[in-house]
């Protein structure tokens, strides 16, 4: 398997953490925005080959990965309603950074306001939720760990705005097989 990403997405992190859990061989090719978009019909990463099978989409490597490893495993339709959701938010957050570094903000842009507002919700209720501090965590648990991570990473939310989800990232943070994946590592 070849995972194609950068070190700093949070998508691509998801699915390294995927795959170093359970222990699938796999080569990380570091991959830029140049060249994703030449290499990827959805010019972004990541991106798998595995043989013949391409997929172009963190969700379903990771569901590729899992049924790899155990062709048992199934998704609660909570967790991925949470997956999906966390999604939602990351892709708005990441959207927003994109279009700063771009010089457009939200005094330019009802889409960016609209981001805002999204992101501030979905990690509203969120907050309220109770969060495992102890693994084994689901793909939803593990998608909303890699977003906090990356928008404190990159200064996009203030995650001790969020009591609930601070103490959930830190219990994350105190796991080696996590905090080794951190994008301030690479």
């Amino acid at each position: 398997m070849k995972l194609f990403g950068s070190y700093t997405s949070p998508y691509v992190r998801h699915c390294r953490i995927v795959l170093a859990q359970l222990h699938q061989d796999f080569q990380f090719i570091p991959t830029d925005y140049t060249q994703s978009a030449q290499q990827s019909p959805a010019k972004r990463v990541p991106f798998l080959q595995d043989g013949e099978v391409m997929l172009y989409d963190s969700a379903s490597i990771i569901r590729y990965v899992r049924e790899q490893a155990q062709p048992t495993s199934e998704q609660s339709v909570e967790d991925f309603d949470l997956f999906c959701m966390v999604n939602t938010a990351l892709d708005a957050t990441v959207n927003v950074f994109l279009l700063e570094r771009d010089g457009i903000t939200g005094e330019h842009s009802q889409y960016i306001v609209r981001q805002h507002e999204r992101v501030a919700a979905i990690l509203s209720e969120l907050n309220q939720r109770q969060w495992p501090l102890e693994g084994p965590y689901t793909d939803g648990q593990l998608r909303l760990a890699c977003f906090l991570s990356w928008a404190q990473f990159r200064e996009r939310i203030h995650v001790a705005d969020y009591a609930q989800l601070q103490q959930f990232l830190r219990a994350l943070n105190s796991q080696p097989w996590f905090a080794n994946t951190h994008p301030a590592l690479s």
